[in-house]
Parts: C-alpha cells; structure tokens; sequence
C-alpha cells in the first residue's frame, strides 16, 4: 500500500488534521504509528483502512483490510455471532467455512460463551474481542488496529498479539497504535511518528535486522498438538525446547527464527497461538523496556 501526499481535514475550512504523508506500508511489515493526543493517529488509520477518503492525495495498492476502531459501536440488537457471521458474509466466507472462522475466533479471543448474547448487552471489554473478530477472520491482506487491545483481558490481549504477528508472517501489513510502548516490541519493522502539524516521519525503521545473540522468544499454543506435531516443532531449526501437554504446549526458539516458526504452526489443524512474548518480558515493564531498547 502506499500513500502519495494523503491530506485529511474536516471541512473546507477547517484545519488539516493529516498532511502530505507519503509513505510506503509494504507487505510483511508490522508498522507502529505514534503521537501525541489528538494528534490525528485515528484519522490517519482511518484513511489507510479505507474508512474515510483522503481530502488531498490518494491511497493506492490497498489491499483486503480489517480495521479495529477505536471506539466500536456495540449497542447492536442482534447476537454477537450473528454478527460476525453477517461480517463474515460480507467479505465472502459463507456457509460452514464462514461459520467455523466465526466461532474458532470466538474461542481463540475467549468470547464464545457469549456468542449468543446481544451485542447491546456485553461488557466493554467482550464488545471488543467481537471487534477484534470481525477484523481478523477473513485473514486480511492489511490490518489496521486503534487501541485494540483497549478493555481486553491478558489471555484476549496475548491472542490478539498472536494474530498480528500472524498476519505478518503470512505476508500481511499490521498498522497499529496502542498505549503501551511495550506493545510487541522487538517485532516491530517500522514507527511512523506523526507530529503536531500533522505530517509524519518514519522514526524508526529496521528492516533485515537481525535479532541480537542469545535472544530468544517464548511461543505459546494451546489446541489439540499431536506427539508427532510436537516433535516436528521441537526439529525446526532455531527451537530450543517443546514442552506439550494436554491441549497446550510452550515453545522456546531463537528470536531469529521465530517467524519460520509461526508460519509452520499456521499449518497445523486445531492448533493456535495463544502468546508470543520474549523470554522474561513477563518480569514486568522494565524488562520490556531493556527488550525494546536492545533491538
């Protein structure tokens, strides 16, 4: 995807919230958009997503998109699976296919005792996982998140951390703003910076950097993992241990060979990712940090 000299204001006499933003979102790349309160990060992804056109400039190459809101209008009527199955519909999944993306990313977000409940009728933070569903379930070529991990619980926020990183290793774009600075950090292939005029830079951007010596990342599954999957897993070049018990297993790999891993655990019927951390983070923010500043 790529944005020529997009603008975006309000109105022909209001200020331009977004302006002259050229910048390229390539496939495979995991990009973190940064700035200040009300600096125009929900506006920008809104024009990336396809919400909303540019008011200058254009969007081009957009591919298949899912996009998170920041604020996702759940006072609907109709049961949350409804829903999705009619989101599902919309972008071409009917039938059984439709129907068992809905419900595998009902149960992958922790969401599916709720199924048949009135959006209208759910917690904030469980109008948020069927947000969330209804962005991922037809594996979108982009997926734009503002603040979607907003209201969600550890297990939610863990899994919706394994799907963006899903989408990158399947080749998709992941356009993302969240609060925590820790957020994925390590994975992150480029920060757009967006400033108070409106324009943004590219703050930071590693791509081919390798992961430093010794780093290693901490992958875990849950689902049906058969002896034979897990032994396959534990032969993958770049893991250091397999453990796998009943309907779980936790993976050890080196952090440069944790995307070949990901893609290969893709392949596996019934089995998904539910975390991806990097060995230690769990320690709390300062080992975070320490991860994000040593890559």
């Amino acid at each position: 995807m790529r944005l020529d000299s997009v603008g975006k204001r309000y109105g022909v006499r209001q200020p331009w919230i977004v302006r002259d933003v050229s910048l390229d979102a390539p496939p495979g790349r995991l990009i973190r958009l940064e700035g200040r309160n009300g600096s125009g990060k929900s506006t920008l992804l809104r024009v990336a997503a396809g919400v909303c056109r540019p008011s200058a400039g254009r969007v081009t190459g957009r591919p298949h998109t899912g996009y998170v809101p920041e604020r996702f209008p759940g006072g609907l009527p109709f049961p949350a699976r409804d829903y999705l199955l009619h989101m599902a519909r919309v972008h071409g999944l009917g039938g059984s296919s439709g129907a068992r993306r809905v419900d595998d990313w009902l149960e992958r977000l922790g969401a599916a005792s709720y199924a048949n409940q009135p959006l209208r009728s759910l917690s904030k933070g469980m109008c948020q996982k069927v947000a969330i569903a209804q962005a991922v379930l037809s594996a979108p070529g982009l997926l734009v998140l503002d603040e979607a991990w907003t209201g969600l619980d550890q297990a939610a926020r863990g899994a919706l951390d394994a799907a963006a990183l899903e989408r990158v290793a399947d080749g998709g774009t992941v356009l993302f703003v969240d609060h925590e600075q820790a957020r994925l950090a390590g994975r992150i292939d480029e920060k757009w910076q967006l400033d108070g005029s409106g324009r943004v830079t590219v703050a930071a951007a590693v791509p081919g950097v390798a992961a430093p010596a010794g780093a290693v990342v901490v992958v875990e599954l849950d689902g049906a993992l058969e002896a034979s999957a897990a032994a396959r897993i534990g032969d993958l070049p770049g893991v250091l241990s397999c453990s796998a018990g009943p309907g779980r297993a936790t993976v050890r790999v080196a952090a440069s060979a944790s995307d070949h891993l990901l893609r290969q655990v893709l392949t596996l019927d019934g089995v998904h990712v539910s975390g991806v951390r990097a060995e230690g983070a769990a320690a709390g923010d300062a080992a975070a940090d320490a991860e994000e500043a040593a890559w």
